[in-house]
Parts: C-alpha cells; sequence; structure tokens
C-alpha cells in the first residue's frame, strides 16, 4: 500500500475502530414462548424461524439484542427505510457459525454481507395488530425494493396437526421451526402467548462454568460442561459436542445454546445437548 493511500484510508479505520459500539439501551423487542399441544391457533400467523442473528433496524442502523451495533456496509442498507424495523440477518439454512462471524466484525467484509439477507418479520408500533402491520410491512419492503431486504414469509395457521407436518418439512429441509405470531396482538416487549416457537426440542442459554475432563475415548479431551442457568442452577451438559469442540471447548464465561427435551422432576433440562457458542453480540 502506497504512502498516499494509507494515509486516507487510517482515519477511516480509526473512526470505526474507536467510535462507540454500545448504545445507552437495548432495544425493547418481543419475546417468543413456547408453543404447547392444546393451545389455541385460531388468529395467529406462521412463518420458518431462521436461525439468523436479531437484528433491530433503528432507521439509522443495526442493533443486537444487546443493544450494541451490527456495522452493515452502507450499500447494504441503503434506501431503508427512516424508522424501526425488526428482524433477522440471514445468510441460509446451517449457516448461523458463518452469519455470526461476518456480522460481528467491526469492519464489514463486503463480500460477507452481498450473502446476508435482512429477514423483516414485524414492525414495531404498539397501537397497530400484527395483522395490521403485516399489511403495512408489505407494501414498505415492496417500496424499498432492496435486494438486501426480505419480507418474512407469513400463512395463517390452521390445526395442530398441519402445523406439526410443516415442521417436520421445515426441519426436513436444514430448517429449525417454526413461529406463531398473533394476529391480533400489538408489538409489546419482553415474553408473552403473542409470539411462540414451535420447534422438535426445546432450546435455552447457559453460562459454561468449568470443563469436566474426559474419560475412555474422550482422554485428554473435554468430557463435559458444567453450565449455570440464569436462575443459578447448575448441571452437566456432556453430548452434542465435536472432537475438535472436545479439543478446544467453551471457554468459562461463555454463553451457550443448548437443546432438550422436557424438564426432570427437579426442573433440570432433559437430555441437554450442546449446539453452539451464543456469539452473536458484536465485536467491541
Amino acid at each position: 500500500m502506497s504512502f498516499r493511500l494509507f494515509s486516507a484510508v487510517l482515519p477511516v479505520l480509526i473512526s470505526l475502530l474507536f467510535s462507540p459500539v454500545a448504545v445507552a439501551k437495548p432495544p425493547e423487542l418481543t419475546l417468543a414462548n413456547v408453543y404447547q399441544k392444546g393451545m389455541p391457533l385460531d388468529g395467529y400467523w406462521v412463518s420458518e424461524k431462521l436461525d439468523g442473528v436479531r437484528a433491530y433496524w433503528t432507521g439509522e442502523r443495526f442493533l443486537s439484542r444487546g443493544g450494541h451495533e451490527y456495522r452493515a456496509p452502507g450499500w447494504f442498507t441503503r434506501g431503508f427505510p427512516a424508522h424501526p424495523l425488526d428482524g433477522e440477518l440471514w445468510m441460509g439454512r446451517g449457516r448461523f457459525a458463518e452469519l455470526s462471524g461476518a456480522v460481528r466484525q467491526v469492519v464489514p467484509d463486503d463480500g460477507d454481507w452481498r450473502r446476508i439477507r435482512f429477514m423483516v418479520f414485524d414492525l414495531p408500533d404498539q397501537k397497530a395488530t400484527f395483522d395490521q402491520r403485516l399489511v403495512r410491512l408489505r407494501a414498505l419492503i415492496e417500496k424499498v425494493g432492496s435486494p438486501y431486504m426480505a419480507l418474512v414469509d407469513q400463512q395463517r395457521a390452521s390445526s395442530h396437526e398441519n402445523l406439526m407436518l410443516r415442521l417436520d418439512e421445515v426441519v426436513a429441509d436444514g430448517g429449525e421451526g417454526l413461529m406463531l405470531r398473533l394476529g391480533a396482538s400489538g408489538y409489546r416487549s419482553g415474553r408473552s402467548n403473542d409470539l411462540l416457537k414451535v420447534k422438535q426440542y426445546q432450546d435455552a442459554e447457559a453460562v459454561v462454568v468449568h470443563h469436566l475432563p474426559g474419560k475412555g475415548k474422550y482422554e485428554g479431551l473435554m468430557g463435559s460442561l458444567l453450565v449455570e442457568l440464569e436462575d443459578g442452577r447448575q448441571f452437566r451438559i456432556g453430548s452434542g459436542f465435536s472432537d475438535s469442540e472436545r479439543a478446544s471447548p467453551p471457554k468459562p464465561g461463555t454463553t451457550i445454546t443448548f437443546k432438550y427435551y422436557g424438564l426432570t422432576a427437579t426442573g433440570l433440562p432433559r437430555f441437554a445437548s450442546f449446539l453452539r457458542i451464543r456469539n452473536d453480540e458484536p465485536a467491541r
């Protein structure tokens, strides 16, 4: 690189590296409860649950769940509306690790971002129902006409049996699950039955406390993780790891996502299995 080019690029790099990425307050997002058989489906919309990174478009930039900025290139957000949108940055089914590595970079890589789409599933508006918001979203996204923004497909839910058939189809094609949104609901923060996730298994997050050594074929490797839930209860996770993950396991203090199938008699996750490190917050 010539000195002249370096002199021109240096101020841009400095502004990127040392400008703040945190905001005072994280966005107030809608959060999902878990769908259970027998729950009424009247009035709900169903869509695919994308394995992307939750992103809140403020009208100027993307924020993570924790309130930190995802630094999208200017060309990516060109023409985006000047008011909030709720959605996910997505690269395709089964590509969460690749996606999270791309969107967390302080200096965005154009090649990575050309493979990402902002999949919009809601319009933050506490007064309008989701039915009304969906109509506005369809018109808005069509008007924007950006190749990097799309509306998550929404279909009316019907019966539990049809819901399970669609769930099986999505999972068989490499998808993660389904989401249900109540058409009559307003946009409100926190967990409620207005938003439900539908999966073949349940998932949750825990913090790694320390590593427990392996035995037998895992001699010399990590055998299981001792993890802690939000309520302070601890338990072990010993399955779901590749050999490379056992050789270099998540460090203590790392937040992981695990899957499980109901709860034991003592209220701990049953058949817990490691899914991935929850590393969707941008680099600081």
